[in-house]
């Protein structure tokens, strides 16, 4: 291992763990439809766990409303009860072919909860990505062990991982302020 490939695994690591915060804030409701919000519900189909994409096409119809229309009628049994059971306090509402899931608004106190939980997903990235830096410096003191590299290159080296840490914290910050700000807009 080098250098160079310590500095590449950390960088990928670091972005990997910033783009699994995005997935993550992203399921957690404001008060704007999106289709993303269905996205981690499993429905039983027919004896068997799929995602919802796989049963039905999730659209938006307003601001306040999804429509899933569902490929086979009987799914949509099914698929109302696992958005049900999906603890978002959504109620969807069957209609034909199509299943409505109107966005109840968003009261101050539950807005108060989710900025709690948006905190702490940022919080568990913030620690994903210092774990990172922590390995790729371990990697490079034993580089510098196995005399592989100098002190002054080791230092310099660190020095990198560190800026890098730096940004992607900063990065974090930045995307839970605009959570943040999504969630206590009206």
């Amino acid at each position: 291992m080098t250098i160079a490939n310590t500095k590449t695994d950390a960088q990928t690591r670091m972005a990997k763990s910033v783009e699994s915060l995005k997935g993550n804030l992203a399921k957690i409701r404001t008060g704007r439809a999106h289709p993303s919000l269905l996205e981690h519900i499993q429905v039983n189909y027919y004896g068997s766990m799929v995602p919802l994409q796989q049963v039905g096409n999730v659209n938006v119809q307003d601001s306040r409303t999804l429509v899933i229309q569902v490929y086979d009628k009987g799914a949509i049994a099914p698929v109302e009860k696992a958005i049900h059971e999906s603890n978002l306090g959504l109620n969807p509402q069957s209609a034909g072919q199509n299943i409505r899931v109107p966005l109840p608004p968003l009261t101050e106190e539950r807005r108060k909860e989710l900025a709690k939980v948006v905190k702490g997903e940022g919080e568990q990235a913030k620690v994903a990505v210092r774990n990172v830096r922590r390995d790729a410096n371990e990697a490079l003191k034993k580089l510098l062990k196995d005399k592989l590299v100098t002190e002054d290159e080791e230092r310099r080296a660190q020095d990198d991982v560190q800026k890098l840490t730096d940004g992607k914290i900063a990065e974090i910050d930045k995307l839970l302020a605009d959570k943040e700000k999504e969630l206590m807009s009206v």
